[in-house]
């Protein structure tokens, strides 16, 4: 079979193309692998759940049986343990679910103490 003289040329170019397209596309295209992507879709719910809870966890700060000896805590805490204090508090707990969120009870104490 005959081949063509032009097609070595043409399969180097189309490989090097091929080469480019993947680099120029993932460095600045915004391309992402599956992985990546997945992990950006985690990150959205947690940040999605955190938005909707937080309004609740303040709730929870201002009507709770034990607020004012939580709140008195918080205040007397240093910043690395209160988000320990608002999970054992229960505020952090989503409804229906057994244990709390770290990312809930970091937003929540940003919400409580700023207002």
């Amino acid at each position: 079979m005959n081949i063509p003289e032009w097609t070595k040329p043409a399969v180097y170019g189309a490989g090097a193309g091929a080469i480019a397209l993947a680099i120029i596309g993932f460095t600045w295209g915004g391309w992402v692998t599956g992985g990546t992507a997945e992990k950006m879709a985690d990150k959205a719910s947690v940040d999605a759940i955190v938005s909707v809870m937080t309004p609740y966890c303040v709730a929870q700060s201002k009507t709770a049986p034990n607020s004012m000896e939580v709140l008195a805590a918080l205040k007397g805490a240093s910043a690395y343990e209160r988000r320990g204090i608002i999970e054992k508090a229960g505020w952090a707990t989503p409804l229906g679910s057994e244990k709390p969120n770290s990312a809930l009870a970091i937003s929540c104490n940003t919400a409580i103490t700023t207002s």
